[in-house]
């Protein structure tokens, strides 16, 4: 039953993370990005505080010994989140989530740079057909080499800060394999939630407009859908292996599809479905030889341990 219910929990999670940019494209063209960013950081805060004290790991949360670690973690995702929530206003909303999925690719090409982790020619393989697909899904938002809508705005720029921004999730993956060594997962994500906070406040000198009652609702809904999101992944992770769990992540298409044709009337471009699913399988296959080498290195360990000293 525990396996269920963490890839019943990881969908749920993948579920609150749509509806919540679902919310962020229905205002992102009536405020300011770093106003969304404020309401999207500062609300979260409240169902992960309430989730940290009723486990008693409040004081653990506020605890660190790499403030640093966390400073730049915070900095690459939040340049990841206005890069994200600017993709959702010029993007149909299944284009932004299917851009995204380039994200686990780029790990592995970060772990490999930057954590000096072996990867084989399986994944860098899977890499290379999952950049294809990649390509295939910017087609529809490129025209002969130009950006379409110049910077000022338009598709093109939109597809831009999508692959910026899961560029910078998969930094950002990097930089907390490294924060884990010494730091609670509560630190984690509360240090994050304040640095994007103070972030998107700051952005306050350059204008933001008072929300309508509506609006303001729905920001501190965004707020707290992205808090809890992010506790329903991490409790799923508690209940199942990474490996079984990470592939219902691909279930955002299906909530991001819907969302987008039932809400706000726009399907995605057939050739971003082909390339969404290309990068899709190629994620699935890295997740499967991830899978398949730690069961490897797991029965290194264990007859290792078993060998007489």
């Amino acid at each position: 039953m525990q396996p269920l219910l963490g890839i019943a929990l990881k969908v749920l999670s993948a579920l609150a993370f749509t509806l919540m940019s679902a919310g962020i494209k229905h205002v992102s063209a009536a405020y300011p990005t770093g106003e969304i960013v404020f309401f999207r950081s500062a609300f979260a805060i409240v169902p992960l505080l309430a989730w940290l004290a009723w486990r008693g790991d409040l004081v653990d949360a506020v605890r660190t010994s790499n403030l640093g670690g966390h400073l730049l973690r915070g900095l690459i995702s939040s340049t990841g989140m206005f890069a994200g929530f600017l993709a959702l206003a010029y993007l149909p909303l299944s284009d932004a989530v299917a851009i995204g999925y380039a994200s686990p690719l780029m790990v592995v090409v970060l772990a490999a740079l930057l954590l000096k982790e072996k990867v084989r020619a399986y994944r860098w393989t899977a890499v290379v057909v999952g950049f294809v697909g990649v390509l295939i899904m910017l087609m529809p938002h490129l025209e002969a080499g130009t950006i379409r809508g110049g910077l000022a705005g338009g598709p093109g720029l939109g597809a831009l800060c999508a692959l910026l921004g899961a560029f910078c999730s998969a930094g950002a993956t990097i930089q907390v394999r490294r924060l884990i060594k010494t730091e609670k997962t509560g630190a984690i994500v509360l240090y994050f939630s304040l640095l994007t906070t103070l972030l998107g406040l700051a952005t306050m000198v350059f204008g933001w407009r008072m929300p309508s009652p509506g609006d303001f609702a729905l920001l501190v809904c965004v707020g707290i859908l992205g808090g809890i999101g992010q506790i329903l992944l991490t409790q799923s992770y508690r209940f199942a292996d990474a490996s079984l769990v990470a592939p219902f992540e691909y279930t955002t298409m299906v909530w991001a599809f819907l969302i987008g044709w039932f809400v706000f009337g726009q399907a995605p471009e057939k050739t971003v479905v082909i390339g969404a699913l290309i990068v899709a399988a190629a994620g699935l296959f890295v997740l499967w030889r991830e899978h398949k080498l730690g069961l490897a290195r797991a029965k290194e360990i264990e007859a290792s341990s078993q060998r007489p000293a």
